[in-house]
């Protein structure tokens, strides 16, 4: 869902000039509405329950086409399967449950500050970054240490 006087991204198309077709409107929709980190085939099953003519030849094209024009971004999340979410307003970082493949945003200033001091220190003005971690859940002895 986009946020008050935020563009959505059918909005954010129509400015880089790009011809918005219903297929198009709808897969932009669904990439929109999603809470998760969808790849091509999740994608394809709600845009398609959508609209039956929409495959997923299409769904592929039209997330390239949104990816080169700056608006989603594609995540290589170890599982085999890129998946999708639209460029945040603010940077997060994920982490990974390696069993379910549940993908869980969030923002740690302290691990922000660090890597800009390693950048400082290797001589470097870090400009951007992505973090991933890669976990399974405790086990409930583990909940105590």
């Amino acid at each position: 869902m986009s946020k008050p006087g935020i563009q959505t991204l059918e909005e954010q198309c129509a400015l880089k000039g790009m011809r918005m077709t219903d297929q198009r409107r709808v897969i932009a929709q669904v990439i929109e509405q999603a809470v998760d980190h969808p790849d091509v085939e999740e994608l394809y099953r709600r845009a398609s329950a959508i609209d039956a003519r929409i495959s997923l030849s299409t769904v592929y094209r039209t997330l390239n086409l949104f990816e080169e024009a700056g608006l989603v971004t594609k995540h290589d999340f170890k599982d085999g399967r890129a998946r999708f979410e639209l460029i945040p307003d603010e940077h997060h970082d994920h982490l990974i449950d390696i069993r379910s493949g549940k993908v869980i945003e969030f923002r740690n200033e302290e691990i922000e500050a660090i890597q800009e001091v390693i950048a400082k220190r290797l001589g470097y003005r870090l400009v951007d970054h992505r973090l991933e971690l890669y976990a399974v859940p405790l086990k409930p002895d583990e909940t105590k240490k």
